[in-house]
């Protein structure tokens, strides 16, 4: 089950692309990410793990799998039967602003249904994170 939100941000894609991989900051502008620890030192790479704590959600353990600087990364956590992917993209779309994207697929055996039970939190915590970081780097 996949689900999308997209927001456009008037700052720079550097400046926002740079706010969303500092993932340790999640925190501090958006109120659907309680904490993020790294379990790996160094900047995010991809094999980099974080553990993530949300409101209402299970503990979670993110590895990064896919980066391209300045673009986009993905990461996946795992629990037992499904695999949930989080894909944070940036595009620049005219000089100083930005379009941001979040999305989140929901696999494997359960994730049908995981998705269907959680499908209105997911949404709200979607919106929630682009308009944290549209916020953020407005300011």
């Amino acid at each position: 089950m996949r689900f999308e939100a997209s927001i456009d941000v008037v700052a720079p894609a550097e400046t926002v692309f740079d706010t969303y991989a500092d993932v340790e900051h999640w925190p501090s502008w958006t109120s659907s990410v309680t904490s993020v620890e790294l379990l790996d030192r160094g900047p995010l790479r991809v094999g980099v793990r974080a553990r993530i704590r949300q409101p209402r959600l299970p503990v979670a353990i993110w590895q990064v799998t896919e980066l391209v600087p300045g673009e986009s990364f993905t990461w996946v956590a795992r629990a037992r039967g499904v695999t949930t992917t989080g894909t944070h993209r940036v595009v620049a779309t005219g000089p100083g602003t930005a379009r941001v994207t979040a999305l989140l697929d929901q696999e494997g055996p359960l994730g049908p249904l995981v998705g269907l039970v959680t499908a209105r939190l997911t949404r709200r915590y979607l919106r929630t994170e682009v308009e944290g970081i549209k916020a953020y780097c407005e300011s």
